[in-house]
């Protein structure tokens, strides 16, 4: 009988900490050149965006550059409020869309886990092939809800936002094996989940996000190829905790079959 995902959450047991970062260190080994790539692609992406945001300020840092004094330069002067305001409206429009390519490439990666870890031929697609599945509209929806809820959070003294960034880091890995999920069932199933293990949720992230950290050691560039592993580790929380419908293995058993 096919469950929800809530009632997986429901039932889930706690991950074992230890058995999570080992299990993500042996997988790393085996597809960090495939982070890498996941990486790379997305700084790709990110790239132009960067220049179309940038560019409109070039003038005025050159400006500011040559007036001998600070007092003596005024940006309001320089550009109109209604500009300012439409570009910075711009801007934020740009950093949603630029996130719905990013997520798609992460979703992408965190299949690639599940494929790799579980030795499966289950189709992933391309990088941007999730967009189709789920649909441009629905990611972008998510990506402003977890704004506007990280931004609620900060205005209420920060401390609320420690609380938030646990659950709203769920929702891409729970919206990659479960893309059918509406945006308000996505940002439930994040929070139920994240309340339930806050505490040891928010102590993986911290330990897999210092260790894929230390690819800073080679010389600093060496931490494109180590910061998949953060990825790898909530894969693996999600399978320990959520897991997968049993549907799934009988599909993919069926494949290797044939």
């Amino acid at each position: 009988m096919k469950t929800t995902i809530f009632q997986r959450i429901e039932r889930a047991t706690t991950f074992d900490f230890g058995d999570v970062l080992s299990k993500s260190f042996e997988l790393f080994k085996k597809i960090w050149v495939e982070g890498l790539i996941h990486i790379l692609l997305s700084i790709a992406v990110v790239l132009p965006i960067l220049l179309i945001v940038y560019a409109p300020l070039i003038p005025l840092l050159l400006n500011a550059q040559e007036t001998t004094y600070a007092s003596e330069f005024n940006p309001f002067v320089a550009f109109p409020v209604v500009w300012m305001i439409g570009y910075f409206i711009l801007v934020f429009a740009l950093i949603l869309v630029l996130q719905v390519f990013v997520t798609s490439i992460t979703v992408h990666f965190f299949r690639l886990c599940k494929k790799e870890d579980m030795g499966i031929q289950e189709p992933i697609g391309g990088y941007f092939s999730f967009i189709k599945e789920a649909t441009f509209m629905k990611i972008f929806m998510l990506q402003l809800a977890v704004v506007g809820i990280s931004i609620a959070a900060m205005l209420l003294c920060y401390l609320p936002l420690f609380y938030v960034i646990v659950p709203l880091n769920l929702a891409i890995v729970i919206l990659a094996f479960n893309p059918k999920l509406t945006v308000s069932e996505l940002l439930k199933a994040s929070f139920k989940l994240g309340n339930k293990f806050w505490l040891l949720l928010f102590a993986m992230m911290l330990v897999s996000g210092l260790i894929a950290e230390l690819g800073i050691i080679a010389c600093g560039i060496g931490i494109l190829a180590t910061v998949s592993y953060v990825h790898i580790a909530m894969y693996y929380v999600y399978k320990d905790t959520v897991g997968f419908e049993e549907t799934d293995f009988e599909m993919n058993n069926e494949t290797l079959k044939l």
